[in-house]
Parts: structure tokens; C-alpha cells; sequence
């Protein structure tokens, strides 16, 4: 039985995974506050995170109608992350595993994503290109085992939710901006607005900065006007460029890994913001994950822990959490 905690942003997570795989709970607090500045404030985020931490791992014993008597692993997410709210969730796994002597699987975050397709009903088995797209990360994995992956390509600047937010911000919507783009974009015309997708970027690396430019420039010469009348037109002509440039990688990467091609028997998964990709992969024979599963969660750090070594107490109490992909010693 695995309780994992989950922290790197500004959601409050736990679950508890059962020892046949099975998801027993997945309790998931957003903080609900970072609205009123705009984005992600970390020490705020922090501060909240040792508010409903222990709450959310009671919640998650609960719901899961187990006790940490019966737990047998703890699993936390270590890093990358913002580096305050990372300490809350490893702190406190350390401390709930040393109070029973417990071993700790220290999980990185984007392994959590990928290792969310291997929890059930609709578990996915190596080999598989795995898409991750979310506001700090986009990525494409080849995945060959449970037990890592290989990086194929990454963002050479802004992560696709940080352009969702972004552009949202710049069409006057509020925040979180990608759900708030998403609704807007479905009353408008994807094809109103020829917006650049980095082709010309070589490899399987994304690059989201020169759309986001173009938005800006668009905006500044329709005039404020011109722009509220055609709001939902820009939306969803700016979703359209986010979702091609994600699309084209992955063709790119299916055809340089010679993994078999979509389909009903060998279908992609993608992550977080790439769930708004879901017609753009549906007509490819492509599937994204259930949201449910592509936000940040603690369950995909349960299943990840599967498959990572554990570390016995009390060999856990000096790990370190880290803000990017640099794991320190």
C-alpha cells in the first residue's frame, strides 16, 4: 500500500494506491487564491501547502478507508518544482515515513506524468511517445520501461500552458488563462488568424515565444476595439497554433523513434495542457489522458513509485528537493 504526496505548484495532493495497482483515493486541493495576483505566487503558494497538507492526507486515508498503520511505502514528489512548496510535501513524507520506519520513493515530477498511464482502468504498457505539456513543462518522451524515459525534445522557451496564460492575459481573461481560452476559443474561428507554430524549429525542441510575440503585435494593431469584437476569434486561432506545434512534434517523433503509428491497438498519451488537444488527437487516432490524471496529482507520483528504488530510513532524511531537472547529490 503507497500514500504519495504531491507539491511542487500550488495543488495540495495525496493518494494511497493499493499493492494490485488499484487507485483506492486521489484527493486534489487547489488553492484557489493566486487569481487575485495573476499567477502562481510561491511563498503563498507554500504558506497554503502547510495549511492543508496533513487535511488532504487525511482526506486521501479516508477516502482510501485505510490507516497509515497500513501503508507500506510513502512516496513524495521531489522535484522539479517551485523549490518552497516541493520542501512542504518531502518534509512531511519524511516525517510520516521515519515515524513508522517506513521506506521513501523520492519521484520526479515528470516521471509522475508519464508513469499516470500505467494506472488503470485503461493502464498503458511500454513502448509508448509520451507528451507532456503543462504550464512549467512540454516535453516529448520516448518511454521503452516503467522504470524512466528518454528525452527526445523540450521547449526552448515558454512551456504550451505558460503560452496559454500568457495569450490569455493579453486578450484580457482572467486567471488560470488556459481554461478561460479554452471556453472563449470554442465560439470562434481557429482558421481567422494565421499564427505561427515554430516549424521551422529543427528536431523535436518547441518554442513558443514567437507566438506569443505575434499575438501581441495582432492585438496592438486591431486596436482595443477592433480586438473585443474578435476575441473569440483570436482565441481560438491562437489555440489552433499551440495545438499544431504540439501535433507536428509528435508526428516528428513517432516517425525518428520507429514506434509504431497510432491507432486503436497502440494509441499517445499527452498531459495537462495538451488536454485541450483532444479534437486535433482524436482525429489522428491519437487519446490524451483523462483530465483527472493530467493536472497535477498524487496518484501518478504512486504509481511512479513503483517502479523507483526505495530508500530505507534513515537514509531519506537528508534528500533535498530541487527546482529543475538538476538533481542534486
Amino acid at each position: 500500500m503507497i500514500l504519495a504526496l504531491e507539491t511542487s505548484c500550488d495543488d495540495t495532493c495525496a493518494a494511497v494506491l493499493g499493492g494490485n495497482g488499484v487507485l483506492r483515493s486521489n484527493v486534489i486541493s487547489s488553492q484557489g487564491v493566486h487569481d487575485l495576483y495573476g499567477g502562481v505566487v510561491p511563498e503563498v503558494a507554500s504558506r497554503h501547502h502547510l495549511e492543508l497538507v496533513n487535511r488532504v492526507v487525511e482526506d486521501a486515508l479516508h477516502r482510501a478507508d485505510t490507516s497509515l498503520d497500513e501503508i507500506d511505502l510513502v512516496a513524495v514528489t521531489r522535484g522539479p518544482g517551485l523549490v518552497g512548496a516541493l520542501l512542504v510535501g518531502l518534509q512531511t513524507a519524511k516525517g510520516l515515513a521515519a515515524a513508522r520506519r517506513l521506506p521513501l520513493a523520492a519521484v520526479d515530477h515528470l516521471q509522475g506524468h508519464v508513469a499516470s498511464v500505467f494506472l488503470g482502468p485503461d493502464a498503458l504498457e511500454p513502448p509508448f511517445l509520451c507528451l507532456i505539456a503543462s504550464g512549467g513543462h512540454t516535453l516529448l518522451a520516448e518511454v521503452r520501461d516503467h522504470s524512466g524515459f528518454r528525452l527526445l525534445g523540450q521547449t526552448l522557451d515558454d512551456a504550451a500552458g505558460e503560452a496559454f496564460d500568457k495569450g490569455a492575459r493579453m486578450l484580457g481573461l482572467p486567471y488560470p488563462g488556459g481554461p478561460a481560452l479554452e471556453r472563449l476559443a470554442a465560439d470562434g474561428d481557429p482558421e481567422a488568424f494565421d499564427f505561427p507554430t515554430a516549424r521551422g524549429v529543427e528536431g523535436l525542441d518547441f518554442s513558443f515565444a514567437g507566438l506569443k510575440t505575434s499575438l501581441l503585435y495582432r492585438v496592438r494593431e486591431l486596436g482595443e476595439e477592433e480586438v473585443g469584437r474578435r476575441r473569440a476569434d483570436l482565441a481560438a486561432s491562437y489555440q489552433h497554433a499551440i495545438v499544431e506545434a504540439l501535433v507536428v512534434r509528435v508526428e516528428r517523433a513517432l516517425q525518428s523513434t520507429g514506434l509504431p503509428p497510432p491507432g486503436p491497438r497502440r494509441r499517445r498519451r499527452g498531459q495537462r495542457a495538451a488536454a485541450r488537444a483532444h479534437a486535433a488527437t482524436r482525429r489522428r487516432g491519437w487519446r490524451c489522458r483523462r483530465r483527472s490524471c493530467c493536472t497535477d496529482n498524487a496518484a501518478m507520483i504512486a504509481s511512479a513509485a513503483r517502479f523507483v528504488p526505495a530508500l530505507e530510513y534513515p537514509d531519506y532524511l537528508a534528500l533535498d528537493a530541487y527546482a529543475t531537472g538538476e538533481v542534486p547529490a
